[in-house]
């Protein structure tokens, strides 16, 4: 029921997190605002609207030895087909029939840009 609940906040709120018009083509930081600010607040932080009434938290984003320990394949899963699929809270759902495959490994890019201390590849 919480996932449920937690979905439909977040995709029936998806436009009040942005004025973008929906027809344009947005960005990876006004699709994280989109779809990923509600739960993981405007910096990544995990402190989003509707965290509060999470358990366990959304991830924070900025938590560079955590995230950096992620691999691109494990993002993408996550934001593709939910958390659940990388054994993680079932919290959040996934957002692969709404994004598309470029739009995903963008906004993991853009998620990377916000850990401290930054995202290094491995070569």
């Amino acid at each position: 029921v919480q996932v449920i609940l937690l979905t439909a906040l977040v995709v029936g709120s998806a436009g009040a997190w942005t004025a973008v018009p929906a027809a344009a083509e947005l960005k990876a930081p006004e699709k994280f605002t989109t779809f990923c600010v509600p739960c993981h607040g405007p910096a990544g932080e995990g402190n989003g609207p509707a965290a509060a009434a999470m358990n366990p938290k959304p991830r924070n984003f900025t938590d560079g030895k955590y995230m950096n320990a992620r691999t691109d394949a494990q993002l993408i899963n996550v934001i593709k087909n939910g958390s659940a699929s990388e054994k993680f809270s079932p919290l959040m759902s996934g957002f692969g029939g709404i994004l598309n495959d470029m739009e995903i490994k963008d906004i993991v890019a853009y998620v990377r840009s916000l850990a401290v201390p930054k995202y290094q590849p491995k070569e």
